[in-house]
């Protein structure tokens, strides 16, 4: 079968990441995954469904990241896909606890990471797609704690706050251009990934909410990251997708 939609999908290589490019393998996207590391499941997973997959190894925080994307699309045929996304997936937590207690590098990757590498890749998707007729979509995985503060998370509270600001204004400069993207930042719920993992172990004094989070996997509150991502993907699908720049899967 010959792909007609394509997609980008960053942080594919485990958890989140990983369950929405199966997911839209299965949905016959022709994928392109940009991940510290491939992985030899999801490619046998498109061998077996006849799916075309592309696996970068790259962390999504190298200067010149932005630039190989859009040379790639650019020597892709524009008139090949009826419909081009992006999915801004990558993010770390960095350290749980105050600001000042987060060394330099360790802040500085979060930022990078969670806000920086979706906005200079989603600035390269879209100049290269310009001239595509393609309907183009771009979806950056946001979370809660953008939109609530937490203490002890500061880095990644303000990095998923400003990715729904980013958001929020790709979808006003996007409105004033023919052909316009769809640009939407949605918070996925949250998810049994390693994220949670690492938060559970956390010092409480440095994380009064902890045992929030414990509470969480012990009642079974903490979706599987498979039914996340088909949430994830048809939201992705809406005919609606972009009416609401940021939205959360659970509630919209």
């Amino acid at each position: 079968m010959s792909a007609t939609q394509l997609a980008i999908v960053t942080g594919a290589s485990r958890g989140l990441g990983l369950a929405i490019a199966q997911a839209l393998l299965e949905k016959h996207y022709a994928v392109l995954t940009i991940s510290r590391k491939p992985d030899s499941g999801l490619a046998a997973h498109a061998v077996k469904g006849g799916a075309k997959l592309e696996q970068w190894a790259a962390d999504v925080a190298q200067d010149d990241l932005a630039v190989r994307v859009e040379s790639w699309l650019h020597d892709l045929t524009a008139t090949s896909y009826e419909r081009a996304v992006l999915v801004n997936n990558a993010g770390i937590l960095g350290r749980v606890g105050a600001v000042e207690k987060m060394d330099a590098a360790t802040l500085a990757s979060v930022l990078r990471v969670d806000l920086e590498a979706p906005a200079l890749l989603s600035a390269a998707f879209l100049r290269a797609t310009r001239a595509w007729r393609a309907e183009r979509r771009v979806l950056n995985v946001s979370s809660g704690a953008g939109r609530v503060a937490i203490a002890g998370w500061a880095a990644y509270c303000a990095a998923k706050a400003g990715l729904d600001q980013l958001s929020r204004v790709m979808a006003l400069d996007e409105a004033l251009l023919p052909n316009p993207a769809k640009i939407v930042s949605l918070a996925p719920g949250v998810i049994d990934t390693e994220m949670q993992t690492q938060l559970r172990a956390s010092n409480e004094q440095e994380f009064p909410t902890l045992q929030r989070f414990k509470e969480f996997k012990a009642t079974g509150q903490l979706a599987a990251p498979a039914d996340a991502a088909t949430r994830l993907v048809a939201f992705l699908e809406r005919k609606d997708f972009g009416a609401v720049p940021v939205a959360d899967v659970r509630t919209d």
